[in-house]
């Protein structure tokens, strides 16, 4: 943040910001930095933050860089560097980047952006996607189920387009049924809040362009609660991006996924044929999100996973 109307007055501004609106929420990329540090934690495994220091005395020591690629302009780097996962958007940021510093191997949170980055950087690229705090994101009482949907709106582009086409005939079906819903925007949110209607809710619809690993998604996963996604598995539609830079396809919002988790819809069209027979499997007990979750995605699997590829490069 910089100053805006006087010298210096980021900082009483930034102030008067955390008074009004609070704790800031962590960003994805930092989410994706604590739960790696959880996870690390819980394994067992010793780790230092930042301490560039270490890093200038010990030049043959793997530098883990997970941050944004400003990180990579802190100092000369001789260390050998796993980059990633949270880095560049696409290789176009900084074309140039591999050859100008010592990095091994690049992580990405998915597989649809891993075979995006492959097309400019090949085998350098690897997938990894970080953990889920499953004891903290955890199923609550048949009880506590007071809301049948919680709609998930992560809409990013063309808002007024998609609230036509796509949330409001989710509306219009879950009224013409008398479900109870409660609409949930990214960004307008706090973890805790989430985290409680999640405990309210009987079954959420996932609505968003698409996802590197989503996170959010996966949290609600975690927690029991079955999923209707909207996957339409088109083009990588980022307007700074798309289709003037870069054309890409398919991507995915549900990026991490299986038939435990719930369904898929493609569309305001394939919402109305399809949620009859997801909401009969929600009723049915039929999904079992958090076993896939338990499986494949828990603190301590993506942490063993992540040490796993930076030892394979020391």
């Amino acid at each position: 943040m910089g100053d805006r109307w006087l010298p210096w007055d980021r900082y009483p501004r930034a102030v008067v910001r955390r008074v009004v609106r609070g704790r800031p929420q962590p960003s994805g990329h930092r989410r994706v930095f604590l739960n790696l540090c959880e996870g690390l934690k819980t394994l067992g495994i010793l780790f230092r933050v930042n301490d560039y220091a270490f890093a200038r005395r010990n030049p043959s020591s793997l530098a883990c860089i997970v941050g944004k690629p400003a990180v990579l302009d802190k100092m000369k780097w001789r260390n050998p560097i796993l980059l990633g996962a949270s880095i560049y958007s696409h290789p176009i940021d900084d074309p140039d980047v591999l050859s100008r510093f010592p990095i091994k191997k690049v992580l990405v949170p998915g597989d649809w952006m891993k075979d995006m980055f492959a097309l400019s950087w090949g085998e350098m690229v690897e997938s990894w996607p970080v953990g889920i705090q499953t004891n903290l994101w955890s199923p609550s009482a048949a009880s506590e189920k007071t809301i049948d949907v919680l709609i998930y709106d992560k809409i990013r582009w063309r808002r007024e387009e998609q609230e036509s086409e796509l949330l409001e005939p989710v509306r219009q079906v879950l009224r013409s049924q008398n479900r109870s819903f409660v609409e949930l925007r990214y960004g307008f949110y706090k973890e805790e809040e989430f985290r409680e209607l999640l405990a309210a809710s009987k079954a959420m619809i996932f609505i968003c362009e698409h996802e590197t690993q989503g996170i959010a998604y996966q949290q609600a996963l975690s927690c029991g609660v079955p999923i209707f996604a909207w996957d339409h598995g088109g083009a990588w539609m980022d307007p700074t991006y798309y289709p003037h830079r870069v054309t890409y396809g398919p991507v995915s919002s549900v990026p991490y996924w299986d038939e435990r988790c719930g369904m898929k819809f493609a569309s305001g069209t394939e919402f109305r044929r399809g949620w009859d027979s997801f909401w009969e499997g929600v009723v049915a007990n039929r999904f079992r999100p958090r076993d896939y979750i338990l499986e494949n995605l828990t603190l301590e699997r993506c942490a063993d996973q992540y040490v796993r590829i930076a030892r394979s490069l020391i």
